[in-house]
């Protein structure tokens, strides 16, 4: 057989190869999900009835452990179940049926029907039944409820307990008895994200910390606004081992999580940048440049004085347009020249030159 004659054979053979190969795997492959599907567990959640060797299927990790809430203001209240709850706050069970604890808690009810739904944050609910009116007996999530604030977090740590709510105790927001319901609201969906009191984290935290918000609409900002980051980027609201509530042990180290090239280290270090960089930087919002405290030089000669240049205190007569123009506060002043002021490499850099 000649060669021309021989690639065409094989290619020939090589395409009756695939085509009985696409014939036969659609038939093979409708056999094994079929084959599949009879094996995987029931997984109707709108039966009542749900088989044993289903409930590890239906069971929501995290709400399958759900229980009744202690309220010791009605200690002899016996669970009522969700029905007789709705039967009252209908409004209620329409804002909190398409939210996280609502599904959880249902897909967890459908598995085992002694996980309670309404129960396991407002507690037991007959003595609430019979006298709505009285006072602490259902656990209630407002400023004007008889529930005490710490009876309220408890509820809510017996959850949520560990993570990032391991230094909630101790914290400045749990010292100046913050509920969660003052920052979360589990019973709409307000949020994206969170169960949160507000649209976005940032106006949860505006609801007290309205002179930080401020800050934000100065010339030199955090792009809060711009909706580039949130107040959760730098800090923890449940509490951390920091006074100001930051994510890392230190101011430095949470500005390095984005500004990594001030990091270093550096062969010639600038001792108040090492030391902390609030040191000249206003961390919300400032209006000198780049979230400075106070226009440079200004800012340079609150340490630098008599240190090579004339000890002469820059004032605006020094400005381009005033009686003495001086070249040092002209431009960017101290930073035309020393402009590596975080930290230099260069051999030649001990004055942050280059």
């Amino acid at each position: 057989m000649r060669p021309r004659a021989a690639g065409l054979a094989g290619t020939w053979a090589g395409a009756c190869l695939l085509l009985a190969a696409l014939l036969f795997a659609p038939v093979h492959a409708q056999q094994t999900r079929e084959d599949f599907a009879r094996s995987l567990p029931a997984s109707d959640f709108t039966s009542g009835h749900v088989r044993d060797d289903a409930k590890h299927f239906l069971a929501a990790p995290g709400f399958a452990n759900a229980r009744v809430a202690a309220n010791p203001p009605a200690a002899g209240a016996q669970p009522v179940g969700e029905k007789v709850c709705i039967a009252c706050h209908q409004l209620e069970s329409e804002h909190f049926t398409h939210t996280l604890h609502a599904l959880g808690l249902h897909a967890a009810a459908q598995a085992d029907a002694s996980v309670p739904v309404c129960e396991s944050c407002h507690g037991a609910g007959s003595e609430h039944a019979r006298d709505p009116t009285g006072k602490g007996l259902i656990i209630g999530y407002t400023r004007g409820s008889a529930t005490p604030v710490q009876q309220q977090t408890e509820v809510c740590l017996s959850c949520h307990a560990g993570g990032a709510r391991e230094h909630w105790a101790g914290s400045v927001h749990q010292r100046n008895a913050l509920s969660c319901s003052d920052c979360h609201n589990p019973m709409a969906n307000f949020s994206g994200q969170g169960l949160l009191a507000r649209r976005s984290i940032n106006d949860t935290c505006a609801q007290c910390h309205q002179d930080v918000r401020q800050q934000f609409g100065r010339r030199s900002h955090m792009p809060l606004a711009e909706g580039q980051m949130s107040c959760a980027d730098c800090h923890n609201p449940h509490g951390t081992l920091t006074s100001p509530l930051l994510k890392t042990a230190t101011v430095n180290e949470t500005c390095y999580t984005c500004h990594a090239e001030k990091r270093g280290p550096f062969l010639f270090e600038h001792a108040p940048v090492r030391e902390s960089c609030l040191n000249c930087h206003t961390p919300h919002g400032s209006n000198q440049h780049a979230l400075l405290v106070a226009p440079v030089p200004l800012l340079c000669q609150q340490c630098h004085s008599q240190l090579g240049h004339p000890n002469d205190l820059q004032t605006p007569a020094s400005l381009a347009n005033g009686a003495h123009p001086d070249e040092r506060l002209i431009g960017r002043a101290c930073l035309t020249c020393h402009a590596q002021v975080h930290g230099s490499n260069a051999p030649s850099g001990p004055k942050f030159h280059e």
